[in-house]
């Protein structure tokens, strides 16, 4: 299995290089469009950069699983919660159990609360 995934991970690289080399010439990046330029106050947003466009799409690729994973992460904030209240629950109940148990094993010989214990 292990050598099945070191072969995917090899052809993986194999067509991001192959994707990067094909793709070196430099685009421009406009953090605005041309037309929202002209209005007031637009100009503190307005920031242009020329970059590879394979930097461009492994940025973009990797922005898109940023946001999935920060997404995932408030999407499963209930079941996590949730699971922490059962855990906190059953500490809880489990020192009741050790309590009751003592208590009941209090006033026998040693040897008969540890077989009580066992089963």
């Amino acid at each position: 299995m292990r050598y099945i995934r070191y072969a995917l991970l090899a052809a993986l690289a194999i067509v991001l290089v192959t994707l990067a080399l094909a793709n070196r010439q430099a685009v421009t990046l406009n953090t605005l469009p041309a037309g929202l330029r002209a209005f007031p106050g637009a100009g503190a947003f307005d920031y242009t950069v020329e970059l590879p466009l394979f930097i461009v799409i492994f940025g973009g690729i990797v922005a898109g699983l940023l946001i999935g994973f920060v997404w995932e992460w408030f999407r499963e904030h209930k079941h996590r919660a949730e699971a922490s209240r059962k855990k906190t629950e059953v500490k809880k109940l489990e020192r009741e159990l050790k309590k009751t148990q003592a208590e009941r094993d209090k006033d026998k010989d040693e040897v008969l609360a540890l077989l009580d214990q066992a089963s």
